[in-house]
């Protein structure tokens, strides 16, 4: 056997392997060392390969293809500084625990530390956000050797989604010749129907002792919250909805919860609470007894000012396996359980607790409160909430919405009301980065769902050769790109004031002009001014297949005097009708 059929019969049976464990999807990033990894994912029947040039966006990519699909997605790159480009997204997929399969190829063991040409150090470098890392042996084609990778695939795999899900790293030293010949018998080893190491996964829940414990510290308790932060499982909508209103609970719902669309009841969501949780007079007089949280932190700042105010509370947060997401440092109690099922089993034992009606009365009587003021029409040029509001309203039922961080967020956050529509809603909170977004958006829309990403000028800016992937894969995606020539959150904070440094370290305007650039690339292009031109493009837009890019122009100046102006107006009714609403 000579070292062609060793490097093929090794690097084949890997790949099969993870084929097999349920990899569908493989992101490659093109370079020499690699080639045996990238031939033979481009040679296995049930593989999709995506050639991304740029290391960084392939790796965000697939983030945004894993995050869509919610399965492992491998990716492969050649050695040196391109597998140092995936980190970014190796950072974001740890935080926000999305599977990712990293195969970095590497020089072998005798042309480390000698000055060969593309030779970094590879081993563990992504420290910790990599869930496991593995160094793989030389290839060779021993029956040994093939059980050997093909158990390294497989266990891969199932670490990358166990628990928390997250990143696992592979490190492949290849020596020359690197070419794999496939014209060998049975190159792919032996027929198996199923993995080579299936594993049996169940659910956790917390002990029938614990729930009696949980359940009689809220006994006594008449004011809590249910809170929801980023999830994503659509199917926790349901149990959430179901046991809010049978103890008669707001559900304080972020845009990332999966929860404020859909077909399921909406009486006791509350999704405009961090319009008028801005106000400390209005915080202050919200006092819980207790405070359920699902998911992760919410978006919200005013929501997190509302917890810190309230620290007396009873506050639980559920975790589906493990973890310590509360940045407040109270006194919290974990709860590790499936979500779904601690739902039922809450609602099944704790037939005794009501709250107090009254309660949730007032939470309802705001947020009616705050939704009529965040729907009025105005006379202005398009703002950048109108035209979030204006996205939400047109967007097709059973679509994606990828959104941008900084002010695109946040304007989901307050402009997306409760709808019947189903739209799953994405971002990359994990780390909140601005990078990589636009090439998360498209590794999304590689699933095939309609998919529209909300962004920024300068995230749009900063991800620009992505959309390469969009034209070479004809990948259908609406974007809407907010232009405030800079860094329109930084407005809204205190550096603001700084007029010598404002403009050039936080405003950072770009005087782009991105028309001929999403040309380039293939997409068509359309600037709006009105909120009913607005609408309109996006009509057209949705009705189109390809890259299509709608442009907003806003001033940062004026945008955040007509968000201040908006929240003034919410607090300024709520506290005039303090007498019909605080009837607690």
């Amino acid at each position: 056997m000579n070292d062609t059929e060793r490097l093929t019969r090794y690097t084949a049976n890997f790949i099969d392997e993870l084929a097999k464990s349920g990899v569908t999807d493989v992101v490659i990033s093109p370079g020499s060392r690699s080639t045996p990894l990238a031939m033979t994912v481009c040679e296995h029947e049930n593989l999709k390969e995506w050639v991304i040039i740029d290391e960084r966006s392939a790796g965000f990519f697939a983030l945004g293809l894993a995050k869509q699909s919610q399965q492992p997605v491998a990716l492969v790159c050649t050695s040196g500084t391109a597998a140092a480009n995936y980190y970014p997204a190796i950072v974001e997929a740890h935080y926000s625990r999305v599977p990712l399969l990293v195969l970095t190829a590497d020089r072998p063991h005798e042309l480390r530390g000698v000055g060969a040409p593309q030779a970094i150090e590879q081993i563990n470098m992504y420290g910790e956000y990599a869930k496991w890392f593995h160094e793989m042996a030389l290839p060779d084609a021993t029956p040994h050797m093939l059980k050997y990778v093909r158990s390294k695939a497989a266990r891969a795999v199932h670490v990358a989604k166990e628990g928390n899900s997250g990143v696992v790293h592979l490190n492949f030293p290849f020596r020359e010749p690197l070419v794999p010949n496939f014209s060998f018998d049975n190159v792919w080893g032996e027929e198996m129907p199923f993995s080579y190491h299936p594993t049996y996964d169940g659910v956790k829940r917390i002990h029938e002792s614990q729930l009696t414990e949980l359940i009689e510290s809220l006994h006594s308790k008449k004011r809590g919250i249910l809170v929801c932060g980023p999830l994503m499982d659509i199917n926790i909508a349901e149990a959430i909805t179901q046991l809010a209103r049978a103890w008669e609970l707001p559900i304080i719902a972020d845009p990332l919860s999966q929860i404020r669309s859909g077909n399921h009841p909406k009486d006791n969501i509350i999704e405009s609470y961090d319009a008028f949780l801005r106000n400390e007079t209005i915080r202050k007089k919200l006092q819980p007894d207790f405070i359920i949280r699902f998911g992760a932190m919410p978006i919200s700042k005013s929501y997190l000012h509302y917890v810190q105010t309230h620290e007396q509370a009873l506050q639980f947060v559920v975790e589906q396996t493990e973890g310590y997401r509360d940045p407040t440092a109270h006194a919290t109690s974990f709860i590790y359980a499936d979500p779904l099922h601690l739902c039922h089993d809450l609602l099944e034992q704790s037939s005794g607790i009501q709250c107090d009606s009254k309660w949730l009365h007032t939470w309802q009587q705001m947020n009616e409160m705050t939704k009529e003021h965040l729907q009025m029409e105005t006379n202005h040029q398009l703002t950048e909430g109108q035209a979030a509001r204006g996205l939400l309203e047109v967007i097709p039922n059973g679509s994606g919405l990828y959104v941008g961080n900084s002010m695109a967020i946040r304007d989901i956050d307050t402009f997306f009301l409760c709808t019947s529509k189903k739209l799953k809603v994405l971002a990359n909170r994990g780390a909140n980065g601005i990078d990589g977004v636009t090439s998360s958006a498209l590794g999304a829309a590689a699933t095939g769902k309609p998919m529209t990403l909300l962004i920024g000028d300068l995230s749009f800016y900063h991800d620009f050769n992505s959309l390469l992937a969009a034209k070479h894969y004809e990948l259908d995606i609406v974007i809407v790109l907010i232009n405030n020539n800079g860094g329109g959150i930084f407005s809204f904070l205190p550096q603001s004031s700084d007029d010598k440094y404002f403009e050039v370290l936080f405003g950072t305007p770009l005087h782009l002009e991105f028309q001929k650039g999403i040309e380039m690339y293939g997409g068509t292009y359309r600037q709006v001014i009105t909120e009913d031109d607005f609408k309109k493009a996006l009509e057209n837009s949705y009705c189109e297949r390809g890259l299509s890019v709608i442009e907003v122009k806003t001033d940062r100046t004026k945008n955040v005097k007509w968000h201040r102006d908006i929240w003034d107006a919410i607090n300024e009714e709520i506290l005039k009708n303090e007498g019909t609403i605080w009837n607690l």
